[in-house]
């Protein structure tokens, strides 16, 4: 028996798998922001050499795979299995990045929860034997995302104070069985919460929630609370978000402002970029995790954090018919000391 469960949606590793590289790509704007020199690779050119924003986003995610197996030392026909998606319609961002690749393969979606779905499966493969080493990839493009959720980028429309600008980046990950750190210690599997939020440029608001509940699952699933973390990093609330999620969290008995943070408030730096509300996309949270959260902990600054991203589970169809916007967050529990799991 690889695992433990922990109540309904916890599971927690005997044999913890490693994180054997990341590598996080980005573009200009990522890269002018205060974690820019934590990124792998950052180009100026948005385009990213290609001539159309999908194309582009699958380049970003072709170089982020093609560093993170650089980086471990392996070659493609390494990976057993790739747990990868994106947001745009039919993940194609990522099955254009891997074809002709020979990798096996299987397509995710959790919006931008996608890098935290990924790593709840393929560490789940590694750990159970499925899979000696796996990946979990992701991606969003700004004007890719404006096309596909929003208008066109010629038609110049303004941005409401909520919204949120989505982060052109990808992040890849690969995790195998070695006894060196970082270890994905476990997991906390996220649900759908939806409390009515309709609104398509205030997702801050409608993910907040989810955050809020798996977090609060995994806190009550493990017996901890937010003293045994040094980080607990939601995937991009935004600063509208965030506030409401500290809230919540004080209304279930947890004080977490020494311990709560957010990718989409830590990639763009809010004074000088104008973001509004923060960052957000699958590659927010993938380029921060890969870029600045592991490299903090290989350096010795924290030694146990809780990733949780979230994801705004709408389509450009349900937004029109005016429906709500349900959400969801992965908790992944990552460690630098094996005992500790």
């Amino acid at each position: 028996m690889s695992c433990q469960r922990l109540g309904r949606r916890t599971i927690r590793y005997f044999d913890p798998p490693s994180i054997l590289a990341s590598a996080a790509v980005t573009g200009k704007k990522e890269a002018e922001g205060p974690l820019g020199g934590f990124f792998d690779e950052t180009w100026d050119d948005t385009t990213f050499g290609q001539d159309t924003w999908e194309k582009a986003e699958s380049q970003i995610q072709k170089i982020a795979l093609e560093t993170a197996l650089r980086k471990a030392k392996l070659k493609a026909s390494d990976l057993d299995l790739l747990f990868g998606g994106d947001l745009l319609n039919q993940c194609i961002a990522t099955t254009f990045s891997i074809r002709g690749t020979d990798i096996p393969f299987f397509g995710i979606y959790g919006a931008c929860s996608t890098m935290g779905e990924g790593l709840c499966l393929s560490s789940m493969a590694v750990a159970g034997g499925s899979a000696r080493i796996a990946a979990a990839i992701t991606s969003s493009h700004f004007a890719s995302a404006e096309r596909q959720y929003r208008l066109p980028l010629e038609y110049g429309g303004q941005r409401t104070p909520t919204a949120q600008w989505t982060v052109t980046g990808a992040g890849a990950v690969i995790l195998g069985n070695h006894a060196m750190p970082p270890y994905v210690a476990g997991f906390t599997a996220g649900r759908i919460v939806d409390l009515s939020v309709c609104d398509a440029n205030n997702m801050g608001a409608a993910m907040a929630p989810a955050f809020v509940d798996t977090v609060c699952a995994h806190f009550r699933d493990t017996g901890t609370g937010p003293k045994d973390y040094d980080r607990i990093i939601s995937g991009d609330l935004g600063t509208v978000g965030s506030s409401l999620a500290s809230e919540l969290f004080e209304r279930e008995g947890y004080r977490m402002d020494a311990v709560q943070d957010d990718c989409g408030m830590l990639i763009y730096d809010a004074q000088r970029q104008d973001v509004h509300a923060g960052g957000s996309g699958c590659g927010c949270s993938a380029a921060v995790l890969c870029g600045y959260l592991l490299r903090q902990m290989q350096e010795g600054v924290w030694n146990r954090i809780l990733f949780c991203p979230t994801g705004a589970l709408l389509s450009p169809v349900s937004s029109q018919q005016g429906e709500s916007i349900p959400s969801i967050c992965h908790a992944v529990e990552i460690t630098m000391k094996r005992d500790e799991t």
